[in-house]
């Protein structure tokens, strides 16, 4: 339970999937620099310092680093984030 957190191909992204559907359909959303969604979560996470764009689908959301961050202090950050939805 909870949220997962699963390293993808690309180090500058991880995946975060969670037990609950977080988006309602079969659409994929993609959030980048500068751009804003109706969703909540999306806005709040690239709100966080070191997060430079973010895609979500389903039960998962992927979240891309900048280049001069460290996952040892995004993760938790993330985290807190999906924290703040319940998941």
């Amino acid at each position: 339970m909870g949220v997962r957190v699963e390293p993808t191909p690309n180090p500058n992204a991880v995946k975060f999937s969670t037990d609950s559907v977080i988006f309602e359909g079969t659409n994929s959303i993609s959030v980048m620099p500068g751009d804003t969604s109706e969703h909540a979560i999306l806005n709040d996470l690239m709100q966080v310092d070191g997060v430079d764009n973010v895609f979500g689908y389903q039960n998962f959301i992927t979240v891309n680093k900048k280049f001069d961050v460290e996952w040892d202090d995004l993760t938790p950050l993330v985290l807190n984030v999906f924290e703040k939805y319940k998941y």
